[in-house]
């Protein structure tokens, strides 16, 4: 018998991707793909060792694995990657990193259908 909730999860993945997400460029050195993205954050508290403590609020950006395929070969996203969006007549380049000693991904499923990838604005072009 198939797992139902995979398949529930397949059927979550591909309406996220149609109906709450935008098309971004994922780009790895001269590589690049358009993906369909769906915006989120996370919130890092991160102890610094001396008493306080440092929050870091990521946009995220939430992108089907099976998309994420750079010349013809599915890759995980790695520190250093970009994600480029077209805002009207700007582009916002959000570098893939999260803070301290944090993964810049997780899935965000059980299934590993989607990636979590965690990033930071660090350009506007145009």
């Amino acid at each position: 018998m198939a797992d139902m909730l995979e398949q529930a999860t397949d059927w979550l993945d591909a309406m996220r991707s149609k109906n709450l997400s935008r098309p971004v460029l994922y780009c790895r050195g001269g590589d690049s793909v358009e993906v369909a993205a769906t915006v989120g954050k996370t919130v890092f508290e991160i102890d610094s060792g001396y008493g306080a403590i440092e929050r870091f609020e990521s946009r995220d950006c939430l992108v089907s694995v099976q998309a994420l395929v750079l010349n013809g070969v599915q890759v995980e996203p790695r520190p250093g990657d970009f994600f480029r969006e077209a805002v009207g007549a700007k582009v916002l380049v959000y570098e893939v990193m999260a803070p301290g000693k944090e993964e810049c991904w997780r899935f965000s499923d059980p299934y590993r259908k989607t990636f979590r990838i965690h990033t930071k604005l660090v350009d506007q072009q145009g």
